[in-house]
């Protein structure tokens, strides 16, 4: 009988008994099935499961010598579902998608494959990925394991609570607008948004969409670091990707290496932000000088942020969902229909305004990182908010235009093509997690785990997950 225990065990811990033969795969998918049962009904993260698919592909796995399974070496990962897996249903979030089963996996999944990675369960996520609040049509809103009350973030909030509440050691993700750090700082666990073409995925729509970005989430900064080697690689079919480094993420993560200059922004200029979020991530900030760091507080001028991601978010709904405005408009939720207009209404001359603020913030951005090793802001505005409510409609007395715009302090680092990640930090006085927002140069994702993991081991908070469910406090 396998034994539950494993569920508390970091992934690297796993996969070092997998490949001293201590457990199988096999085992690995009675545990995780076992505990699923017990533990998602309270949060709905993965509300689609294949183990059968997964115990076949184990299967095979196992019939190769150990040292051939791969750097995951049969650990099992969950697939948020707005990525395709051969033979499993793939929502999207979307009645439309309701029944859709893809024939072909997406080239992510196939190298998580490849890499020993098995596929046991899809996470849930909002229709499309729209809004950063894991609720739709089709399974209903996911809860944050914390407090059973509260909103487990998006879009990747399904990856979030599963890891949080211990249905998966570690899990996909992907980030458009904060959709790998929200989730993470929401329910206590590690995102990471990667840079562009860090980690290769099937072009749709065009072969150059560059804002949403897939990545890795885990309990801790060396799990998330092996999720992201396991990820990583270019692919003919990507024509952005970028190929596997000389030297693994994961040993970039144990080397030690300190930052020696930091910056901290408690609001990077452009948002409002709960006082108590401010408290807890500036705090954490300032421990980065018992690594030996002077810590500063300066950011980057993201002054375009908010109408440059707005003009570019717009364009990239219009071209990957026009079709289903004009074909499914009945089935769309009013905020994807909204976006959807936004991108249909532009003009040129709005686009090419958007495209040269972008390339003005990534140059300002790559600026500021000559001066400083790593740029760190909290990773979301407030703590995790009733589920009820769909978005966040205000924050410190500012009442947002729209259902995005509370998510700048993420969406202007998308912008930035930086890679950045999301650390737990600390908890609020009601007992809520807090993410730390951690940001590096485009490409520098080897420096942003090593920072990741000092800063780790300086706050202690390693190791606070996996939690059972806990309800609301009376």
């Amino acid at each position: 009988m396998a034994d539950q225990g494993l569920v508390k065990e970091t992934a690297c811990a796993v996969v070092e008994k997998l490949k001293a033969g201590d457990v199988t795969p096999l085992d690995l998918l009675d545990v995780l099935e076992k505990r699923i049962a017990e533990v998602d009904g309270k949060v709905n993260a993965l509300p689609t499961l294949c183990f059968d698919r997964a115990r076949s592909h184990a299967k095979a796995l196992m019939q190769k010598p150990v040292g051939e399974r791969g750097l995951l070496a049969g650990l099992p990962v969950p697939i948020k579902d707005l990525t395709a897996v051969s033979g499993v249903l793939t929502t999207l979030g979307s009645p439309i998608f309701k029944d859709n089963v893809p024939t072909k996996s997406d080239i992510l999944v196939e190298r998580l494959e490849q890499n020993g990675g098995v596929i046991y369960a899809k996470s849930n996520t909002p229709e499309f990925g729209a809004g950063a609040n894991t609720f739709n049509e089709v399974f209903g809103p996911t809860r944050n394991p914390w407090d059973t009350s509260r909103s487990a973030a998006g879009s990747s909030g399904g990856a979030a609570a599963a890891l949080a509440s211990g249905t998966a050691w570690l899990a996909h993700g992907s980030d458009m607008g904060g959709s790998l750090r929200n989730p993470a700082s929401f329910c206590g666990v590690v995102g990471l948004r990667p840079s562009i073409g860090r980690v290769a995925q099937t072009p749709k729509f065009g072969v150059d969409r560059t804002l949403g970005q897939q990545g890795p989430m885990a309990r801790n900064v060396e799990d998330l670091a092996l999720l992201l080697d396991a990820m990583s690689g270019e692919h003919a079919a990507d024509p952005l990707s970028l190929p596997v480094l000389p030297t693994s993420f994961l040993s970039a993560a144990r080397s030690g290496s300190k930052p020696k200059r930091i910056a901290y922004s408690p609001d990077l200029g452009i948002t409002p932000v709960d006082p108590e979020v401010k408290a807890v991530t500036r705090k954490a900030a300032e421990r980065f000088a018992e690594a030996g760091a002077i810590v500063e507080e300066a950011h980057p001028d993201f002054r375009e942020a908010h109408e440059c991601f707005h003009v570019l978010r717009a364009f990239d709904f219009a071209i990957s969902k026009a079709e289903l405005l004009r074909t499914k408009r009945d089935l769309l939720k009013p905020e994807v229909i909204w976006n959807i207009e936004e991108g249909l209404k532009l003009s040129v001359e709005k686009l090419e305004r958007a495209e040269a603020q972008r390339v003005a913030i990534t140059a300002r951005a790559l600026e500021f990182f000559e001066k400083y090793d790593l740029l760190l802001a909290p990773a979301t505005i407030v703590p995790p908010f009733p589920v009820e409510n769909r978005y966040v409609a205000e924050c410190d007395g500012k009442k947002f235009d729209n259902y995005v715009e509370w998510l700048g302090i993420v969406y202007a680092i998308t912008l930035a093509c930086c890679p950045a990640l999301s650390l737990p930090c600390g908890f609020t006085a009601s007992g809520l997690p807090v993410g730390l927002q951690m940001i590096a140069k485009p490409r520098a994702e080897a420096q942003l785990l090593a920072g990741a993991k000092v800063l780790e081991d300086i706050l202690g908070v390693r190791g606070t997950t996996p939690i059972d469910p806990r309800a609301p406090k009376a």
